[in-house]
């Protein structure tokens, strides 16, 4: 019998890789319209969060439409966990102000993953999901087979705000050792 104080997995090592599924990697692409926060621009940076994840990436200098085209990658274990994506106003000499925010889920481009597809056509449309009242897309969001690889492309409407849009697009990571899908 184990006493209260040993852990109930010996293997603590390794339980990361057990139940690991894989790494999401989130290709933030650009912001389209943000809010202005400063007096005529802002210096927007985007924040990723999935449970206790937290990535960010570079402040973009006055700037509303900005291109950030930076790659962010996530450890999925839980892929039920929303993950909201924030952007931020950086302030030299105040706190950052939010310029808005959005969530997603990536169980419908799970879902076309674990279909297991063999050589499609480059460009394949695998799936749709379109905008609703559940989602944070502008517009229908494409999964589509593109050079080997499955990734999907999203327009993501932030809420909260008065304007603002962020283009970003996700892209499957198998890691040798982890569970997989």
């Amino acid at each position: 019998m184990e006493s209260p104080t040993t852990s109930p997995n010996r293997h603590s090592g390794t339980s990361l890789m057990e139940n690991l599924l894989g790494l999401l990697r989130v290709r933030i692409k650009k912001g389209i319209n943000l809010a202005v926060r400063d007096v005529r621009s802002s210096d927007p940076y985007v924040v990723v969060k999935m449970g206790k994840q937290k990535l960010r990436t570079r402040v973009m200098k006055k700037n509303v439409n900005p291109e950030w085209n930076e790659d962010l990658t996530l450890s999925i274990s839980d892929p039920n966990l929303p993950i909201t994506l924030t952007v931020y106003d950086h302030d030299t000499f105040s706190k950052d102000d939010k310029m808005g925010e959005a969530e997603f889920t990536i169980n419908p481009y799970l879902e076309a993953l674990r279909m297991q597809l063999g050589s499609l056509p480059s460009g394949t449309i695998i799936s749709r999901v379109h905008p609703s009242r559940q989602n944070c897309l502008a517009e229908e969001s494409s999964i589509v087979w593109t050079d080997g690889r499955i990734i999907q492309d999203m327009c993501l409407r932030l809420r909260n705000v008065e304007c603002g849009e962020v283009e970003i697009q996700l892209q499957w990571i198998d890691l040798p050792g982890s569970k997989g899908l």
